[in-house]
């Protein structure tokens, strides 16, 4: 029976008469990557802070087999947490930052991120506001890297940053931290810049989860159709969730209808990430 990491049931959270979460229910297993996908304002941060125990909720919720509400300090021993890198302490020196992290989190390895940011040009002695936001990305990395965690949630950590910076990031976070046995949680709007790096997938819209998946059906599930002249009423009778215009023709998008049908009646192909994305939240699902 697959380990569950997190297990919510009709989990929601208000914030006086407005709903931010609206009794949800999913679980993440234990070795995944689950991106946690959603707009400006549609819940993702707030379930973010339930599962950290930094708000409080209504339903059930289990963070590593424990409830956030009364066993918070337990469940944070497991778990490392990066929002955006702006968050480090700018008044403290980098040595000071490893010195507090190693106070506060008994499962950092300080001489490990010592090693890595021996490999970067992050000076030791210099305060936190003298580093540029790359040398800031570094530090939060070797930091990241350096606790024994098992689960990581990342909300937004690249925010800012430029392109190579970005990769950079996620390309050590799979070389030098995921091993399959921990499990990572990521909620961003660069979503072509994880897709490559998610096992698993959750979109929120609204406070609701509208669509979970795989990442390794998800490119089987939905279909674009660039339909071709005279087929449009075949096209649309196969039940599109939704539709555009492109090039002069009639585009559609289809969840869940085969590959091989659609291509009777035009050119296909499969939709990466952000364009499935886009058709669930704009579309009829």
């Amino acid at each position: 029976m697959t380990e569950l990491v997190v297990e919510a049931k009709a989990l929601s959270k208000s914030f006086g008469d407005f709903q931010a979460v609206k009794d949800v229910n999913f679980t993440i297993p234990k070795g995944c990557i689950m991106g946690v996908i959603g707009a400006n304002g549609a819940g993702k941060t707030t379930l973010l802070n339930a599962i950290l125990g930094l708000s409080s909720f209504e339903g059930d919720l289990k963070v590593l087999g424990k409830d956030p509400r009364r066993q918070r300090t337990q469940i944070m021993d497991d778990v490392c947490f990066i929002s955006d890198v702006a968050t480090l302490p700018k008044f403290m020196r980098v040595s000071e930052v490893l010195d507090y992290v190693d106070n506060v989190h008994p499962h950092f390895d300080r001489s490990k991120a010592e090693g890595y940011l021996a490999k970067t040009n992050v000076p030791m002695d210099k305060k936190v506001r003298k580093l540029s936001k790359g040398m800031t990305t570094q530090l939060h990395l070797a930091i990241v890297m350096s606790v024994d965690a098992k689960l990581l949630v990342l909300d937004e950590p690249t925010l800012g940053l430029d392109i190579l910076f970005r990769k950079k990031f996620y390309q050590n976070l799979l070389e030098d931290f995921f091993d399959g046995e921990r499990t990572i949680i990521v909620t961003t709007h660069q979503v072509e810049e994880v897709e490559h790096i998610l096992s698993d997938v959750i979109f929120i819209r609204g406070g609701e989860i509208c669509f979970e998946s795989d990442m390794d059906s998800l490119g089987t599930r939905f279909i674009e159709l660039m339909v071709d002249p005279g087929n449009e009423d075949a096209a649309q009778a196969l039940g599109p969730i939704s539709r555009s215009k492109s090039f002069g023709k009639s585009t559609l998008v289809y969840q869940d209808v085969s590959r091989d049908e659609l291509a009777k009646f035009g050119e296909t192909r499969r939709l990466g990430l952000a364009d499935v994305f886009v058709a669930v939240m704009e579309g009829e699902v």
